[in-house]
This record gives structure tokens, C-alpha cells and sequence, in this order.
């Protein structure tokens, strides 16, 4: 069964993949409509930086992300010079690299969003005298929030299973940065098998739940099939 030590693991999963979540619909749904809208030159290696945790391991992305947050990094410089000290093995640490390692899996899904919704609707709505800001959220969000419950689900689920980004640069820290992924690997290491099946378990269910539902919700779509 779960220990108390499992439950706060739990707890302090849920939190951290919600506050992620949450930052990345803010920080994504701007970016994710400038690439969807723009013709710059930039676009192309701004998708590419964007898809780069796609395919880059996790550790390699910790340990830059563990340097530059660092006492001798650029953000670690920033975030000292401003009292707040550094953010390696800090639960606000754990909160920028999920965010950073979950970006595609949220610019992805509104970028898509953003591109079905069209030039049409937009033309529309400014025959209408609709401005920019007033089209954008009384016209675009509207018809792109299926894309917007696609990339919360998916952030969500996604921070949900970190390990090795969570590892390099929270450690192992109860109640403070021990995600239930660094739990189980305790449990494995400690030849506690019997804990480690619960919570493995319990994220293989909470996976399967998550893409079911996520499936579902796509075929009762107009339009998917």
C-alpha cells in the first residue's frame, strides 16, 4: 500500500503538473498563434527550438538547464541578483524546467488549433469592426478550444511522468522536489517492488485514462472520425 512519504509524492506531482500547466496555456497560446500566423523568416528555427525536448534526452536538457540555473548561470545570476537566490533543488526550479520540457507538447496542439480556425472567420469579424484583441478572444478562442483542452490533457499527463529533466535539476528532495516517477526509482532501488508496482501501476492507469478520454473526446468531434 502507500506510505506517507508515496502520498506527498503524489501531492507534489499534482501540484507541480498543474501550475506548469497553467503557465504553459499563458506562455504557449501567444506563441503558438504567432507561428500559426506569421510568415517571418524567424518561424522555422523558432519551431525547431521548440520541438528541441522532442529529441533531446532529458538529462542532456537537465544538466544545460541545471548550469544556467546555477550560481554561475545567466538565470541564476538573474534570479540571485533579485533575492531570490537559485533555483536548482527548489520546487520553482522543478516548475521552469517543466515548462520548458513540456512546450511542445502544448505549442503543438493550439499552433494546430490556431491553423484550422482559418483567415475566414477573422475576415468576418472585421467587417463587423471587431478589433485584433476583441476577434482574438471573442472569435478565435472560442473555435480553437478543442485544441486548448488537447494541450492541457497532454502538458498535464506529460509533466506527470517526468524523470530525468525533474532529477538533474529538483534531486531528491521529500516534499520538495521527490515527483512519484523519482519515487519509484527509490522504491526499484530499495528492492521495495511491492510499493513500486502501486505507483507505477497508478501512472500507467492514470496514462491509459488520460488518452482514453483524449480519444474519446476527438471522435465525438464534428469532423473527426
Amino acid at each position: 500500500m502507500l506510505d506517507a512519504t508515496d502520498l506527498a509524492a503524489i501531492r507534489l506531482t499534482l501540484e507541480l503538473s498543474a501550475l506548469s500547466t497553467a503557465i504553459l496555456l499563458l506562455l504557449c497560446t501567444p506563441l503558438a498563434w504567432w507561428l500559426a500566423t506569421t510568415p517571418s523568416r524567424w518561424k522555422a528555427p523558432i519551431d525547431a527550438v521548440v520541438a528541441l525536448p522532442l529529441v533531446l534526452p532529458p538529462t542532456v536538457l537537465g544538466f544545460y538547464l541545471l548550469v544556467a540555473m546555477g550560481p554561475e548561470g545567466p538565470i541564476g545570476r538573474f534570479t540571485t541578483a533579485l533575492g531570490l537566490g537559485t533555483l536548482p533543488f527548489t520546487f520553482a526550479g522543478l516548475v521552469v524546467g517543466s515548462v520548458i520540457y513540456s512546450l511542445p507538447f502544448v505549442v503543438q496542439p493550439l499552433r494546430q488549433a490556431f491553423e484550422a480556425v482559418g483567415r475566414r472567420p477573422l475576415e468576418a469579424a472585421a467587417t463587423l469592426r471587431a478589433g485584433p484583441w476583441d476577434s482574438f478572444f471573442s472569435v478565435v478562442l472560442p473555435l480553437a478550444r478543442p485544441g486548448f483542452v488537447t494541450a492541457a490533457v497532454l502538458g498535464f499527463a506529460h509533466t506527470v511522468g517526468e524523470f530525468g529533466v525533474v532529477l538533474m535539476i529538483g534531486g531528491n528532495i521529500p516534499e520538495r522536489t521527490r515527483v512519484v516517477s523519482v519515487q519509484i526509482y527509490d522504491h526499484v532501488e530499495a528492492l521495495e517492488y511491492a510499493q513500486a508496482h502501486w505507483l507505477a501501476g497508478g501512472m500507467v492507469a492514470f496514462a491509459f485514462i488520460v488518452l482514453l478520454l483524449l480519444y474519446s473526446s476527438r471522435r465525438l468531434r464534428p469532423g473527426w472520425s
